[in-house]
């Protein structure tokens, strides 16, 4: 999206210093930048101040700055630059049509921003998040970076805490709002579940009397959310709902078959995503393009022809003939569960997991951990611990390096299956790569 630097000082409350130039979309990251776009100086680890000579050098013709005018580049004064990006992406909103959905939850939200990305790019011009650039920099880098013709937006929205998603709300000024669940993740921040489903619901509130919500109806405390808005709400799920699915069937390759039903008509589906807690996600995303006048047959090609972001439910085989299923970018109690139950499904006569710990849940983490245990033992999966205690006496074996986690898992063959899942910060994904160049 382009704007004058004249009009970006005007809407951030910030001082011009230089010519007034045309900027075209923006980005934090100084090795991201792409010429004629605005550089967004964050402090991070690092201030972000000290990149904006790399930023200029790979092309960027402005700046925010909190540290003064920067010689020999137009400068946008502010006094804090997250506040001023913040304001950048609510002017951006306002230049984009109504239709914006927000989607949270404690699970499910990339993946339901992904499937339903899919099938709205099928019939308009449609704007998500990257990845999962969920936080206050991520949705007004969305919001920013739109393109000029967007006819739809997706939003996806994470909290660490009371308010997050309410700013968040305020910059993307969301029509629809998604609510996929309500588990333990960020309990280390956020508290229980009912602290997780205050903090959540701040979505549904932010709704105009014209918009409307999207509800789990499986979820109880996200149903319970309909009491917090004006708006209509419309409900998804696999045991009832206004979207629902019968019939599910999950294949050898853990794609599964469903039929979708709705007061839109109804579908037979092989979803493109595997693992069958992939259909509360795909009834969401489904219920969003139905609600957008997107027609079945579309609805249906987008969830067939659907993918995830890097490193979920991905199902690879080695040359050795290990089925490797990566879920390795992030992890928290139920879809721990979700991914074992998924790899316990492959026609495999051995079935392991490598599972690093899950992070933030606070004084939640002991029980989390055990139970996740509990669930390994109870499907039969071979449980192989990776920098974490926290599994206790059900792990095989506890490792931390991927040397170790290759040396545990053994020779493997076609009557094997590894599972690989951990946080972020365990970085697993560099094991499911070894395994398959192996």
């Amino acid at each position: 999206m382009e704007f004058q630097a004249a009009d970006i000082a005007a809407a951030v409350g910030g001082t011009l210093s230089g010519p007034d130039v045309i900027v075209d979309g923006a980005n934090f990251d100084s090795r991201l930048i792409r010429p004629r776009q605005l550089f967004i100086p964050v402090r991070g680890e690092r201030d972000g101040h000290d990149f904006v000579d790399a930023a200029r050098q790979a092309g960027a013709t402005a700046t925010f700055s909190s540290r003064g005018t920067i010689d020999g580049l137009t400068t946008i004064e502010v006094a804090d630059v997250e506040a001023a990006f913040a304001a950048m992406g609510a002017a951006a909103r306002n230049r984009l049509p109504d239709r914006v959905a927000g989607i949270t939850g404690s699970v499910g939200k990339t993946s339901s921003k992904d499937l339903a990305a899919a099938i709205l790019a099928r019939r308009y011009v449609t704007t998500a998040n990257e990845k999962s650039f969920n936080n206050e920099l991520g949705v007004p880098l969305t919001l920013v970076n739109a393109s000029p013709d967007t006819e739809v937006t997706i939003v996806e929205m994470g909290a660490r805490g009371d308010g997050h998603i309410a700013d968040l709300c305020a910059i993307a000024q969301p029509t629809v709002a998604i609510v996929t669940s309500i588990e333990l993740a960020h309990s280390e921040f956020m508290g229980g579940l009912d602290d997780i489903a205050r903090a959540k619901g701040e979505l549904v509130e932010a709704l105009p009397t014209h918009g409307v919500a999207l509800l789990n109806a499986d979820n109880e405390r996200v149903a319970a959310m309909a009491q917090r808005t004006a708006a209509r709400t419309v409900t998804f799920g696999l045991s009832g709902g206004d979207v629902h699915a019968t019939n599910i069937v999950v294949e050898d390759d853990l794609r599964v078959r469903f039929e979708l039903h709705s007061e839109w008509g109804t579908a037979s589906i092989r979803l493109g995503v595997r693992g069958v807690h992939h259909v509360g996600n795909a009834l969401a995303a489904a219920a969003l393009a139905l609600l957008w006048d997107v027609p079945m047959d579309d609805v249906v090609d987008g969830l067939e022809q659907a993918a995830l972001s890097p490193w979920r439910m991905e199902l690879h085989v080695s040359r050795a003939g290990v089925r490797v299923l990566n879920d390795a970018y992030n992890a928290g109690p139920a879809s721990m569960e979700a991914a074992l139950r998924a790899v316990a499904q492959l026609p495999t006569a051995h079935h392991h997991a490598v599972l690093g710990p899950m992070a933030e849940l606070g004084d939640q983490s002991a029980a989390a951990h055990a139970h996740v245990a509990a669930v390994a033992s109870e499907l039969g999966v071979r449980l192989i611990a990776f920098g974490t205690d926290g599994y206790g006496s059900s792990a095989a074996q506890t490792v931390t390096t991927i040397d170790e986690a290759l040396s545990a898992l053994g020779d493997l063959g076609a009557q094997d299956s590894v599972l690989v899942k951990g946080s972020r910060i365990a970085g697993l994904e560099r094991l499911a790569a070894a395994l398959l160049t192996d």
